[in-house]
């Protein structure tokens, strides 16, 4: 980490201004270049005048100037390159593959930098800064966020890259396990995906005229149909057709224990949410296709407005009869379930083809859609952080999850402002 605050204050000039090398050479500081998050040199094109003379290439930044043996630098060519190696510590000579010595320079830069980040480092709250970010300008905060959006974005996006190659580039089928999985909402999130992988899209679209059928393979795989003491009548039609249907295609149920109903209202229990999966599902033909073809946000949110079949409007689980009520999505889970599946597939299909307008639209598409209400979106409203709809609770989810919560503050826009303060 003493590594890391040294390029940090490389990157954004706060070491002090009279740079010398170690041999008392003076040192103009043009570009720092480009920080490199791959192997290799820690920036890229930088550009200095040593002593009068203009030098273009690489920096490597080290804490002690003996880790450049350490990492055996002086025997890689990709180290050729460096004009110049910033160190804490200059405690012995560095040299590269043609025994060239290279300039070192030690740094010093003001003690509240250290003070500022060890404060973030060791804070007991789960958001470092929460005192002080609500005072960043809002236009600051705001370009941060639509970062750290595209970073959401493109890390589910390689998500959906793992599953495309698993199923031979289909994008269809791809879509099906996505939308299975977001069905669980958290909690059975996993479980619902393990139902996906298991029953191909393929056996669901030729009972696309049944929904019987559907319902069938739905609760037969995710091992909800193994009561033969069960007295319901629906529930004997759908295990006599999984019978068959499980025969013909080889299938073999999951384990039923995995989903959870703890904490969970009536409303959110698997067998309503599998139900209402399996109506959306029996108009699924095409859907990725339909959802790509689609510009209109508000056409692609009546896509998923399923009710769940006539049994389960007086029903929560099988068996147990209750005062009639539809089974919509809540318009709360309905737009997590938009969230969580249709601006991820736009903006993986649009990086795939090269195709900027279906990126856009996925961005687009989540400004359309209401913030997400969670711990983490109230911890940060509470911040005074702006949270308009649905790009911004994305973002403020990837704050929190791949900033806050590993400490990674040097590499935060947020984390850059704070270890500024004097």
């Amino acid at each position: 980490m003493k590594e890391s605050i040294l390029h940090y204050v490389w990157q954004f000039r706060l070491y002090q201004k009279d740079l010398k090398t170690t041999s008392g050479q003076s040192i103009e500081v043009i570009d720092v270049g480009i920080p490199n998050m791959n192997e290799g040199p820690d920036f890229f094109n930088a550009k200095i005048k040593i002593a009068g003379k203009v030098w273009a290439g690489n920096i490597e930044i080290h804490y002690s100037s003996d880790e450049w043996k350490h990492h055996k630098h002086h025997t890689n060519e990709k180290y050729n390159s460096v004009i110049l190696h910033i160190v804490k510590k200059a405690n012995c000579d560095v040299v590269n593959t043609k025994n060239e010595l290279i300039p070192q320079c030690e740094i010093t830069y003001p003690e509240y930098i250290n003070e500022n980040y060890e404060f973030l480092i060791h804070s007991n709250t789960s958001v470092p800064c929460c005192n002080f970010i609500g005072s960043l300008p809002k236009l600051h905060i705001n370009s941060w966020l639509n970062n750290l959006l595209f970073e959401r974005l493109q890390r589910k996006a390689n998500q959906i890259y793992f599953l495309l190659e698993k199923f031979n580039n289909s994008w269809e089928d791809v879509f099906y396990v996505l939308l299975t999985r977001n069905f669980g909402f958290g909690l059975n999130s996993d479980s619902f995906e393990r139902l996906a992988l298991s029953l191909p899209l393929k056996y669901i679209q030729k009972q696309a005229d049944n929904i019987i059928h559907i319902e069938a393979l739905l609760f037969g795989q995710a091992n909800m149909l193994n009561d033969n003491d069960q007295s319901d009548e629906y529930y004997r039609k759908l295990q006599h057709e999984y019978e068959f249907l499980s025969n013909k295609y080889n299938l073999k149920p999951i384990d039923t224990l995995l989903f959870k109903k703890m904490r969970l209202r009536p409303s959110a229990f698997p067998q309503i949410r599998i139900a209402q999966l399996a109506c959306l599902l029996q108009g699924s033909q095409g859907l990725f296709s339909k959802v790509v073809a689609c510009k209109d946000p508000g056409r692609i949110r009546l896509m998923f407005h399923n009710n769940a079949s006539e049994y389960w409007q007086t029903h929560y689980t099988f068996g147990i009869l209750s005062d009639k009520k539809s089974k919509y999505l809540g318009d709360s889970s309905l737009d997590i379930i938009l969230i969580n599946t249709v601006a991820p597939i736009l903006f993986a299909y649009g990086k795939k083809i090269n195709d900027e307008d279906l990126c856009e639209r996925a961005v687009e598409f989540l400004e359309t859609l209401n913030a997400e209400q969670n711990s983490i979106t109230r911890h940060f409203a509470s911040m005074k952080v702006p949270i308009r709809n649905a790009a911004d609770s994305q973002s403020i989810i990837q704050l929190k999850r791949e900033y806050c919560e590993i400490r990674k503050c040097l590499f935060c826009r947020i984390g850059h402002q704070f270890l500024k303060i004097q």
